[in-house]
């Protein structure tokens, strides 16, 4: 099971979303895609932004995208 759940995560992603504004995500999709890419950025060798070793590339992803560390972007960014 994923821990923090999708719903988790969608509230973090859409938390700077004012009031009135279309949410950045609003599909477990949107999560998913968004995690994978991390992941392959991560496999590539970029630099986790998160402490921990010795964890999967998709588990750091998700951690980032959990603090607040990566960012889903709208599609007019």
């Amino acid at each position: 099971m994923l821990h923090p759940s999708y719903s988790d995560l969608m509230k973090v992603v859409n938390s700077e979303v004012e009031p009135g504004e279309a949410p950045v995500v609003n599909s477990r999709y949107s999560i998913v895609m968004a995690t994978s890419k991390r992941a392959r950025q991560l496999i590539s060798g970029d630099e986790p932004l998160v402490e921990g070793k010795d964890r999967k590339a998709l588990s750091v992803a998700i951690e980032e995208l959990n603090q607040g560390k990566i960012k889903i972007l709208g599609d007019e960014e």
